[in-house]
C-alpha cells in the first residue's frame, strides 16, 4: 500500500493480485479509508467424466488507514487494472467561516 499526497488529493495504490472488480470494496468515513478484497479460486482436473483432483481456495484482505484530512467521497475515484487498485481521494475543502452580524 502506497499513499502519496498532492495539494488537492491523496493517491493510494494497492496491489491486489487475482482480485476482480466485484471482489473489491472501498469504504470512506471522514478521514478513515477501508479497503476490503476477496478472491476465490477453483481448480479441477478431470480424466474423462471422472474428477481426479479438485481444490478450492479463498483469500480475503482488509486494510484500514487514517489520512490527515477528510476525503470528499463524491469527488473521489477508484480504478482496478491488472491487479493494482488506484484510489484518487480528493481532499474535502475547508469550509470558510461565516461572519455574524451584530444587532
Amino acid at each position: 500500500l502506497d499513499v502519496a499526497e498532492s495539494e488537492k488529493a491523496y493517491t493510494v495504490t494497492a496491489e491486489l493480485p487475482g482480485v476482480t472488480k466485484d471482489g473489491v470494496k472501498v469504504s470512506i468515513d471522514g478521514r478513515r479509508v477501508t479497503i476490503q478484497a476477496q478472491t476465490t479460486k477453483t481448480q479441477e482436473k478431470k480424466d474423462g467424466e471422472r474428477v481426479v483432483y479438485s481444490e478450492r481456495s479463498s483469500s480475503s484482505y482488509s486494510r484500514t488507514f487514517t489520512l490527515p484530512a477528510e476525503v470528499d467521497q463524491e469527488a473521489s475515484q477508484a480504478k482496478l487494472e491488472h491487479g493494482v487498485l488506484t484510489l484518487n481521494l480528493v481532499k474535502r475543502s475547508a469550509q470558510t467561516g461565516k461572519q455574524l452580524s451584530v444587532s
